[in-house]
């Protein structure tokens, strides 16, 4: 069979993995030296890498992290009190299988949201499926959603999310309305799915940000008790930026 009306069909059946590797056995001008067998083993292989890299890009698309970051670029170096073992843990992904949280505190500007795109990269790369929200923007939307009918369907596309993250938890106190949905939000993935929180104010203030106490307590149980916790210290990392930018700055 000639090779062109192969290409053809690879492309009608969408095996384009498959496509792109005979193309380019096809150009190698020693590929016969390699048995039937082992060409079909590198299409094959090569059609695998291509399904997950698309599979890896749609999760990435529908995660809409804010940072491009991963675990291997995370700096050790800065002072900021990141314990290597425990990113080194998060990182198997053992907390996602068993529907853990995690809460990542500190001070504003030590790179709180950017570790979490990171640990939210790694899981699209294990195959879990990430949602990175800004809590204020989160409950703003939720709000409006009562009044034109999304709420459920809303809700239940948050809750089947096998990683949730909601960014700068704690900008400002919740409404009552705020507190009911956060409570159904957290019950709905509780030991089911994990929940990843970023924020400024130490968690030993959350219940009187939360507000009602019954509520609060309610809430905090289905996401503080189950969670792994990392603290945050140090200089913010956009003044050290700035500081090594700046011409004439000192070291």
């Amino acid at each position: 069979m000639l090779p062109h009306p192969t290409l053809d069909k690879l492309q009608t059946l969408r095996l384009t993995g498959m496509l792109k590797a005979l193309a380019e056995q096809l150009k190698t001008p020693d590929i016969d030296s390699l048995s039937f067998v082992e060409r079909l083993g590198l299409l094959v292989d090569r059609e695998l890498t291509e399904r997950d890299d698309k599979r890896l890009s749609s999760r990435l698309r529908q995660a809409r992290l804010k940072h491009n970051a991963c675990l291997e670029d995370i700096d050790y170096r800065s002072p900021r009190g990141l314990d290597k073992a425990l990113i080194l843990q998060l990182a198997s992904g053992q907390w996602l299988r068993d529907g853990l949280n995690l809460i990542i505190n500190g001070p504003t500007g030590v790179g709180k949201t950017w570790l979490a795109c990171a640990l939210a990269h790694q899981a699209c790369r294990e195959g879990y499926s990430v949602r990175y929200l800004r809590l204020p923007r989160l409950l703003e939307e939720l709000g409006l959603a009562h009044g034109d009918g999304r709420f459920a369907k809303l809700m239940s596309g948050y809750a089947k999310t096998d990683l949730l993250i909601l960014d700068d938890w704690g900008l400002a106190p919740f409404t009552a309305e705020q507190r009911r949905d956060m409570l159904e939000l957290l019950d709905d993935r509780y030991g089911q799915r994990s929940t990843l929180v970023t924020s400024q104010m130490p968690v030993d203030n959350w219940h009187e940000l939360i507000g009602d106490p019954t509520l609060a307590d309610a809430i905090l149980d289905r996401l503080v008790h189950n969670a792994y916790r990392i603290n945050l210290k140090g200089e913010s990392m956009r003044k050290r930026v700035k500081k090594l930018t700046t011409p004439g700055a000192s070291d």
